[in-house]
């Protein structure tokens, strides 16, 4: 075989392989990074949905990889720096293939607005459902709290996450075109004119100027566990905290050896107990604010003798709340850290 032709099948094969070691990166950091809250194929979840044919037609490469870098502060979506930037082009090429066949991408052209006009023009065609100063819905981020007549929430514009990652065109875009299956429906057919858009998006833009809103804010990473020593024995400090517990109105749901059920009756060890106590109104609130604290919730409390001291300990919330990422818990995050630093300071006096 002459050696041009060869070189080209050589480069050409190469470049499949390339393509399709790309692709099953993509499906690969897709599974790890953005299944559990996106779904398996971008169907949604606790996270919004991406297999939307109008998203997928709206979004352009630089918004999904900003959106990938940056997230959303305080809200359920993280930003991921730790991936390079061949990581997130794979997963940017992942999403593309969500697209249906033939697909084509769909692009508004910004003009300069009337930023004035548009906080008009947003405060009667846009503040219902995206919030007077852009803050969202309530429960925007987590799709499995929104009324069950509603596909998906409308985000928050004025999060900084969003403000980087979406361009001007993007926003009007999503204005002329709405986005079929979410009740954002397209501007042009309402009544409102090419310019009137770019009034609004110069609005919006604006969100930029102002001090990041407090729904940004991202509690402060602490250790991720409360431990306290108790100055009794393993069995008393049990007692102890089982009356804690119910002196704070939580429900004892089970007060057992650590690993009872895994080594046989009678062989369990005293030394590691585990009592488990919930406030279920307290959990069905926190639940509709974020399925994931059920990771955390009903409350988990160990004790247990090491090196000599008998330790009272559990899963630190507010550490939690750091990692999801999501402002609307950050408060009962609080909450349950104090909740739960009384009440096992109280089983050690």
């Amino acid at each position: 075989m002459p050696i041009l032709p060869a070189l080209f099948l050589l480069f050409a094969f190469l470049g499949f392989v390339s393509t399709a070691h790309a692709a099953h990166d993509g499906v690969h950091l897709y599974t790890q990074y953005c299944a559990a809250c996106h779904g398996a194929n971008g169907a949604g979840g606790v996270g919004v949905p991406l297999a939307l044919p109008d998203f997928l037609a709206q979004a352009d490469d630089d918004y999904l990889q900003k959106t990938i870098r940056h997230g959303r502060p305080g809200r359920v979506m993280p930003g991921f720096a730790q991936l390079s930037d061949a990581d997130v082009g794979a997963i940017v090429g992942y999403l593309r293939g969500l697209a249906p066949a033939g697909a084509k991408a769909v692009r508004a052209k910004t003009k300069p607005g009337n930023a004035t006009r548009g906080a008009k023009l947003y405060e009667s065609r846009c503040a219902a459902c995206h919030g007077a100063h852009g803050e969202g819905s309530h429960g925007t981020g987590v799709t499995f709290s929104r009324p069950r007549d509603l596909p998906i929430l409308a985000p928050a514009l004025n999060n900084p996450g969003f403000l980087k990652a979406a361009s001007d065109d993007f926003i009007k875009t999503v204005l002329v075109h709405g986005r079929r299956g979410t009740p954002m429906q397209p501007f042009l057919k309402q009544g409102l004119k090419d310019h009137d858009l770019d009034d609004i998006v110069a609005h919006v833009r604006a969100f930029g100027t102002q001090s990041p809103p407090a729904s940004a804010k991202v509690l402060e990473t602490e250790s991720a566990v409360i431990v306290r020593e108790s100055p009794r024995g393993v069995e008393e400090t049990v007692e102890t905290l089982k009356n804690a517990f119910s002196a704070a109105n939580m429900r004892i749901i089970r007060a057992v050896p650590y690993d009872e059920g895994i080594v046989e009756k009678g062989q369990e060890s005293k030394k590691r107990w585990i009592v488990d106590a919930c406030d279920f109104n307290f959990l069905n609130k926190a639940l509709a604010v974020d399925p994931r604290v059920g990771l955390f919730l009903p409350c988990r409390v160990t004790v247990a003798e090491h090196e000599g001291k008998v330790l009272v300990l559990t899963i630190n919330p507010k550490r939690l709340s750091a990692i999801f990422n999501n402002s609307e818990l950050n408060e009962l995050c609080e909450r349950m850290q104090k909740l739960y630093t009384d009440i096992i300071e109280e089983a050690t006096l």
